[in-house]
């Protein structure tokens, strides 16, 4: 476990190349000279990963934590997406056109990220050793960014709002325990008020 007070480097270092074999895997010289590239980022809770109109200059890797993808929609915050541990992080589009981001990236609870910015990630595509293998990562990232978010417009096509909470329910019920009951109201699309609703229609279903 992770803690503030005492920030192990080389084991947030170690858990982020675990976690990254799915896309790339790198002998122990690959990495020795890929982790020079590397940043550990901590923000407190309700702090931006990256703001509206700000361009976003860095991808991040959550290690422990949680954040928010939101926007303010005629005056009310919506709350678009979550990402918890082993996710990636960033404004895709903004990351890679240095244009300003459409969206905040935002905190729900103090969270450790390993950072790789728009500038090392070009200079390890530029790298004799690590060019092929950086240049999969990166393309790895940015389709597993598009699933996710052509998964998510599907969701709201063809679900009901009920169904989109059973599918939070089914990715970890200690995730729905971390996020605030209006940001999942926002998430799925309705109001608080419904939700209980909800919540209350899925115990009394399960208690039979």
């Amino acid at each position: 476990m992770i803690q503030n007070q005492l920030i192990n480097r080389d084991e947030i270092f170690s858990l982020y190349r675990e976690n990254i074999k799915n896309f790339i895997v790198l002998d122990d010289d690959e990495w020795g000279i890929f982790k020079t590239f590397l940043k550990i980022k901590i923000l407190k809770k309700n702090e931006y990963f990256v703001k509206t109109a700000k361009t976003c200059k860095e991808m991040g890797f959550i290690i422990k934590g949680a954040v928010r993808f939101c926007n303010i929609v005629d005056g009310k915050e919506i709350t678009g997406y979550f990402s918890f541990e082993n996710n990636f992080v960033t404004a895709l589009k903004s990351y890679h056109t240095e244009k300003p981001s459409l969206y905040d990236i935002k905190t729900l609870e103090e969270t450790f990220f390993v950072t790789i910015s728009k500038n090392n990630m070009q200079a390890m595509l530029n790298h004799p050793v690590l060019s092929c293998k950086i240049e999969r990562f990166s393309r790895l990232i940015s389709e597993s960014f598009n699933i996710l978010f052509e998964d998510r417009i599907k969701s709201f096509i063809v679900k009901t709002p009920e169904e989109r909470y059973l599918d939070l329910l089914k990715s970890g019920k200690d995730i729905v325990k971390r996020i605030p009951v209006q940001y999942i109201a926002q998430f799925i699309g309705i109001t608080p008020v419904s939700l209980s609703r909800i919540r209350k229609r899925i115990v009394e279903s399960s208690a039979f």
